[in-house]
């Protein structure tokens, strides 16, 4: 039985060569590209695909929350993440989200079809170094960092609003990409200073920018 797959990334090269490197093996076909939100809602009204492999970063666009929409709309169709963004602070995010893979971008090359076929299977994928980080986080054990452990207490809208911070964007800005008000944009930023413990804004920034640097 052939496996239906779609590709949604906001990169059209990589997109391309994807998905002749997953047509080089049998039963799996590429039936659609898409680059962004809407491109991949509307792939998913006029296909049926059985796997759909989703980039975390499209442009303006965020996602985690494409995964939710897509667990909603079309829940038959599994997710496999494959991002730039590190593992340690999104893979476990994007399983509770819906997905049922994550993998980043620097591994795919060798693992990607591992991963593609793990999922197809019903299994959850993850890398061996994300798969022990949970299990010691599970059992007690500190992360590797503190910052680490205080992004995790962010949820997923604070962590989108944090990440386009450390982009350098304004509330304003922030707010327009969202579809959020200036006010909720601003009680957001002070539910994360707290979460964060920073003292000011210009401290969230800093912080922000460099946590975003080193994540992407």
């Amino acid at each position: 039985m052939s496996c239906n797959v779609i590709i949604i990334d906001d990169h059209p090269l990589f997109s391309r060569g994807l998905s002749q490197l997953i047509e080089t093996q049998k039963d799996y076909k590429v039936i659609g590209l898409a680059k962004d939100r809407n491109e991949a809602l509307t792939l998913l009204d006029n296909t049926t695909p059985d796997l759909a492999i989703v980039d975390l970063n499209l442009g303006q666009e965020d996602g985690l929350e494409l995964i939710k929409d897509i667990i909603v709309i079309h829940p038959q169709t599994k997710i496999l993440v494959l991002s730039m963004h590190d593992e340690r602070f999104y893979a476990e995010r994007a399983i509770k989200a819906g997905a049922k893979g994550y993998i980043m971008k620097e591994e795919a090359e060798s693992q990607v079809i591992n991963a593609i076929k793990t999922v197809t299977s019903g299994e959850i994928y993850l890398s061996e170094n994300e798969k022990n980080r949970i299990k010691e986080l599970s059992q007690g054990s500190p992360d590797s960092g503190e910052l680490s452990d205080l992004i995790s207490t962010l949820s997923d809208r604070q962590l989108q609003i944090f990440t386009l911070v450390g982009k350098g964007l304004g509330t304003v800005e922030i707010a327009k990409r969202l579809n959020l008000s200036i006010k909720t944009i601003d009680t957001h930023k002070e539910n994360i200073k707290g979460k964060l413990h920073c003292a000011s804004s210009a401290e969230l920034r800093q912080m922000a920018i460099e946590w975003t640097n080193k994540a992407i």
